[in-house]
């Protein structure tokens, strides 16, 4: 079959996260139609998770090429780039603090993006609970989607736009996350200023990080007066179960905690006793390095399904710069085809180069020098 010219062509996103609505929007700003398909049940079926940064170098290229860049701009804490680093005590050892009109970097909760970029979208282009099961068809097309309620369609072009358990990925590559060895458990805390102000004194209003070389808490100040913190350890992936445990036992796991925490100080504990509800499991994965494949006409993927990394402020900037630059090729190209190869001989390379640097990157994550986790891969796409 030839490739079909962009604008006839019959395109679906499975993924309807960052990545996923910013390359629909653009297809749909230069008049290709785009339709998305998504697990959840609708868009509020599922906490989004915390708060990120958008880089003026990867993430807000993507927004001004979505036409979305001011809107951003009105939603964004700029004061969310503020970043401490302490010690086990609570001790203060750095503390960047943002100028007034430092933009490179601000703060979004993951939430307030989606929104953004599903508002923008045009009505119906979303179709939600749409899990998808395999994808049928020859190489050089039409595919066919098989979707996990027993319906099936046909398209000229698949973007796998579905984070690190994509289901687009087998069609394209053999490759498996691995896990890292070392996993995030979250808490929450809600009306911080009123209900938990030691730990709203503690992380300021943006970041903060402390670390003994072997475990770590990483607090970020989210919006509607939240805090997400992140009880970084360095641990077997099932280690909730293997002591007999469930992720519904908060007090179980509280209390293991603070035999690991033993000999950090009483106030930095706090962050895990006095969390809001129970905790949240998130393993770290990462695709091995380098992850490419060879091209095909009518399948690609971007953002976590192409290049999953550890959690260190570059996987929703890099998956919304992939999502631009896929829809920019399939704008300017002769065919389907041509558009895939161009996007791929960009994001390949780069990628590679990024999970190079970053490979191994999550042992970072307990150091005592400051990560970046402006962008935590706790989304599912």
């Amino acid at each position: 079959m030839n490739s079909p010219e962009p604008a006839r062509a019959r395109i679906s996103i499975i993924g309807a996260g960052p990545g996923g609505l910013t390359c629909a929007r653009i297809l749909q700003q230069r008049g290709i139609a785009v339709t998305v398909y998504d697990r959840d049940r609708g868009p509020d079926a599922r906490n989004q998770g915390g708060t990120l940064d958008l880089h003026a170098d990867n993430g807000q290229i993507a927004l001004r090429a979505a036409g979305l860049l001011d809107e951003f701009f009105k939603l964004a804490r700029p004061e969310g780039q503020e970043m401490r680093q302490m010690d086990p005590t609570g001790t203060i050892t750095s503390h960047e603090v943002p100028a007034a009109d430092e933009l490179f970097k601000p703060e979004i909760d993951r939430g307030q993006l989606r929104n953004l970029l599903l508002d923008s979208l045009q009505p119906g282009t979303v179709h939600w609970g749409r899990a998808l099961d395999t994808i049928s068809g020859p190489d050089d097309g039409p595919r066919q989607l098989h979707f996990t309620d027993g319906t099936t369609i046909q398209t000229d072009l698949v973007i796998g736009a579905d984070g690190a358990s994509s289901r687009v990925r087998p069609a394209v590559s053999r490759a498996v996350p691995e896990y890292t060895g070392v996993s995030f458990l979250e808490a929450w805390f809600s009306d911080v200023e009123n209900r938990h102000p030691d730990i709203a004194e503690l992380v300021g209003q943006g970041s903060a990080h402390a670390a003994d070389g072997e475990r770590s808490l990483f607090a970020q100040r989210n919006g509607g007066n939240h805090i997400r913190v992140y009880i970084i350890q360095r641990v077997p992936v099932g280690w909730i179960s293997t002591s007999g445990l469930t992720i519904e036992d908060t007090d179980g796991i509280r209390a293991l905690l603070l035999g690991e925490y033993a000999h950090w100080s009483p106030r930095m504990r706090r962050m895990i006793t006095e969390n809001d509800g129970p905790y949240v499991d998130r393993p770290i994965f990462a695709l091995p390095v380098p992850h490419t494949w060879e091209h095909n006409p009518t399948v690609t993927l971007l953002g976590d399904a192409a290049h999953l990394m550890p959690p260190l402020g570059v996987g929703v900037n890099l998956a919304m710069l992939d999502a631009s630059e896929i829809a920019l090729a399939l704008a300017n190209a002769a065919t389907v085809a041509d558009a895939i190869r161009t996007y791929e001989k960009t994001m390949l390379p780069r990628s590679t180069e990024t999970a190079k640097a970053l490979e191994g990157g999550a042992e970072h994550l307990l150091s005592t020098d400051v990560p970046d986790l402006g962008s935590n891969n706790d989304a599912q796409h």
